[in-house]
């Protein structure tokens, strides 16, 4: 097949991914250098003012400073957590089989549906949370409109929703490893620590840092469950950066400071991807 038929199959796609992402994406960063006042009909060239008055902004480095605080606390059990089970059920069965599909359960559930159950579940005095823990004794808890917890009750939706979705790459990662170097390994004397250390972790390099970028988009791209359930609240404690954006393009009518956000995110998650999938990746090597 000739170069030329080859764009011209690609032409349909790239097409529509100029249009409805690349061509976007420039928009909103030739948009954050322009400021309009509400009910203005033109907009005004500031220059780079939209970022001095964001970074000047003590919500939007509270909103950063939440978003790091809910990304370590989510990415890194969720990986863990699909990771083990991945392990776990890396073989095929029956059992097997059956319990994949139980821990992807949660990943099919639409993010709004998961909030409403959470509701359920974190509600104070009645939930179901609470009831099991007045059982054993354990007071009822605010899960919700406390600020020193809150946050914490959404990063366990986020766990629970997430894990099982990240199990099915490990899983594959798993399955791509050669017998040849378990086989090498167990002559050799390693135990299942020692193989997991020198052999499964570092092969599954890749896979992580593909799982990882997908963990760190789902962080910044999540914000269903916060306008369900906290709206950013109690006193900002669970206001994340997309929630700062979502408030000022439909809330405040701040479209300078949402389109200057958006770009500030979207910089820091495109750079921290490349750094993490080089660095993540680097030593990794395969036999053809």
């Amino acid at each position: 097949m000739s170069s030329h038929k080859a764009w011209w199959y690609l032409f349909p796609a790239l097409f529509f991914l100029i249009m409805f992402t690349y061509y976007p994406m420039l928009q909103v960063f030739y948009d954050s250098f322009f400021f309009k006042e509400f009910g203005a009909n033109h907009a005004s060239f500031v220059g780079l003012d939209n970022y001095r008055r964001l970074f000047d902004d003590p919500d939007f480095i509270n909103a950063v400073k939440n978003n790091v605080i809910y990304a370590l606390g989510t990415v890194i059990p969720s990986l863990a957590i699909g990771l083990g089970l991945a392990l776990a059920l890396v073989e095929s069965s029956r059992f097997n089989n059956f319990a994949r599909s139980i821990f992807f359960f949660p990943t099919l559930v639409p993010l709004v549906a998961a909030a409403a159950l959470w509701l359920f579940v974190y509600f104070p005095h009645i939930g179901l949370l609470d009831y099991y823990l007045e059982k054993v004794g354990i007071g009822s808890t605010d899960w919700l409109g406390d600020p020193d917890i809150a946050l914490y009750s959404l990063m366990i939706l986020a766990i629970w929703k997430n894990a099982g979705f990240y199990m099915l790459f490990y899983i594959a990662g798993l399955q791509g490893i050669g017998e040849e170097y378990y086989e090498a390994a167990n002559l050799e004397g390693a135990s299942y620590f020692q193989r997991l250390r020198y052999i499964t972790f570092p092969l599954l390099g890749p896979t992580t840092a593909f799982v990882f970028i997908i963990a760190l988009i789902h962080v910044f791209s999540y914000v269903d469950h916060i306008i369900m359930m906290t709206h950013g609240g109690p006193i900002g404690s669970t206001k994340l950066v997309l929630y700062y954006i979502y408030q000022n393009a439909h809330e405040f009518n701040d479209a300078a400071k949402a389109t200057t956000s958006t770009v500030v995110s979207v910089t820091f998650l495109l750079l921290f991807s490349l750094f993490s999938i080089r660095t993540m990746e680097r030593g990794i090597h395969y036999e053809s």
